[in-house]
């Protein structure tokens, strides 16, 4: 939701997401420019066993990068010799992205992309939700992701 809600400020093509309060209940109420996260979610993990889909979690990747790019290449039918493992980890580190321009949209007209409001590649930390969340809205939130997604059986990292 934090991620949505930078992205949303800096790109001038979508509506002014408000305030951060403001965009917390057009979150919640799925009026966002994607529509419900919680529906987007469930529709993809009721489709995991009938179509080849593969869930990762950023969390999973900035703990251990190499492992869920062998897990990615795995699912593409794809054999990386270590070398090749090593040059990817390196190359798509968050780091090494935010100074690319292919990755970091630096080259996208200010008319389009606002990078002076926030950078397209913001912080690339976990957890940085704490810092915007009140503990009513997490309660809240927590509250509505039981209720949203319950009977699936995605483990998302929720105490970091």
């Amino acid at each position: 939701m934090v991620s949505y809600y930078y992205f949303q400020r800096m790109n001038q093509v979508l509506p002014d997401p408000g305030t951060w309060e403001e965009y917390f209940e057009a979150f919640i109420d799925g009026k966002v420019g994607w529509g419900s996260w919680f529906d987007h979610v469930k529709g993809w993990w009721e489709k995991k066993d009938r179509y080849q889909v593969l869930f990762l979690f950023y969390e999973d990747i900035k703990k251990d990068p190499k492992h869920e790019i062998q897990k990615v290449a795995q699912f593409m039918g794809k054999n990386l010799d270590e070398t090749v493992l090593d040059k990817i980890v390196q190359e798509t580190s968050f780091e090494k992205m935010k100074e690319n321009p292919m990755t970091n949209h630096s080259t996208v007209p200010k008319s389009i992309l606002d990078q002076f409001i926030s950078p397209f590649m913001r912080k690339g930390t976990v957890g940085d939700w704490k810092n915007h969340f009140t503990v009513a809205q997490n309660e809240n939130f927590d509250e509505i992701y039981r209720k949203k997604l319950e009977g699936i059986t995605i483990n998302f990292c929720l105490e970091l």
